[in-house]
C-alpha cells in the first residue's frame, strides 16, 4: 500500500482534542472511542492500528516498548507507534504536526518515534 500521510489512531490514553486539532488542519486521526476500542488491551489497540493500516500514538512507553519489540522479533509489520510525553493537547498536536509533514506513510512503517 503506498500513500503520502500517515494516519493516526491515538489510544484511550491520549486526550481526543489531540485528533479534533489534527483533524481540524485536514490529517487523518482517530481515537479509541471513535473506534469503539476503549478498555482494548494493549496488544489489542496495536492489532487494530495495524488492521487499519494506522500509526499508533500512546502515551504508554513501557508496554508498548515490550510489544514493538515482540513485532520486531516475530518479524511483524506495523504501520509506526509515536510515544508522546505528556504534555497539553495543543502541545502534542504541534508536535505530531511535525512528523505529519515530514514524514510519509512507507517511511512511518515499523518505526518508533518519540515526541
Amino acid at each position: 500500500m503506498s500513500r503520502l500521510f500517515i494516519s493516526l489512531y491515538l489510544d484511550e490514553d491520549v486526550n481526543v482534542l489531540v485528533a479534533d486539532l489534527l483533524r481540524a488542519k485536514g490529517f487523518d486521526a482517530i481515537t479509541a472511542r471513535d473506534a469503539r476500542q476503549l478498555h482494548a488491551t494493549d496488544a489489542e489497540q496495536l492489532v487494530y492500528a495495524v488492521g487499519q493500516c494506522r500509526t499508533l500514538v500512546t502515551h504508554n512507553r513501557t508496554d508498548f516498548e515490550e510489544l514493538v519489540q515482540s513485532y520486531f522479533d516475530s518479524e511483524q509489520m506495523h504501520y509506526g507507534v509515536i510515544f508522546a510525553v505528556r504534555r497539553s493537547p495543543q502541545e502534542i498536536a504541534q508536535r505530531l504536526l511535525a512528523i505529519l509533514n515530514q514524514v510519509t506513510f512507507d517511511e512511518m512503517h515499523n518505526q518508533v518515534r518519540y515526541i
